[in-house]
């Protein structure tokens, strides 16, 4: 399938649950590269994703990051979770689950803890305390220094996110994508 396909399928799949979905439209490639960065992969063995989309922050996350590394996606959208399926690299795991069982999951898979946690999952459309359990087990499940990142069009995961030192934390602004999003990142 061609990415405008996907495209359609992002939107449709907007349409019929827009609490599942952060935005009406992928996101742009100036973003990737702010999420990227953001998320300083380098040196990362253990990354997850959460809410992946049509998969193209995944496809940008896989160029990023190291050989060795793995990186695990958690989909709980049925029809995006069939469109990562489709991406085919050995370091790459599509789940089709709900991002709160992310201990649960990390252990089927036998993974270590993550290094990264990239998130595009809107914070903003929860519950309050499904938003803050969710925030506090990323925190948890994160190595000794890894990095929790989520870009959102709200604030309010940066207010619900009270796990990380203060220091610890920046926030970046990309204009260039449809909406405008807020990029975060916490350090553990």
């Amino acid at each position: 399938m061609s990415k405008a396909t996907d495209a359609v399928i992002f939107l449709t799949e907007f349409i019929k649950n827009p609490r599942q979905l952060g935005s009406v439209i992928p996101s742009s490639v100036f973003l990737k590269r702010r999420i990227i960065k953001a998320a300083s992969l380098t040196s990362a063995r253990t990354i997850v994703e959460l809410g992946p989309g049509s998969g193209g922050t995944t496809r940008a996350i896989l160029d990023a990051m190291p050989q060795d590394a793995r990186l695990l996606s958690i989909e709980l959208n049925p029809g995006l979770f069939r469109l990562g399926q489709r991406i085919d690299d050995p370091r790459y795991t599509a789940h089709h689950g709900d991002a709160s069982d992310l201990d649960s999951i990390l252990a089927q898979y036998q993974l270590a803890p993550p290094d990264a946690v990239i998130s595009g999952i809107p914070f903003s459309c929860m519950d309050r305390s499904v938003a803050t359990t969710l925030l506090q087990l990323i925190h948890q499940q994160l190595s000794t220094d890894g990095r929790f990142v989520a870009y959102q069009l709200s604030r309010r995961v940066d207010e619900l996110n009270q796990f990380y030192r203060a220091d610890r934390r920046t926030e970046e602004f990309e204009w260039l994508n449809i909406p405008p999003l807020r990029v975060w990142s916490w350090q553990k």
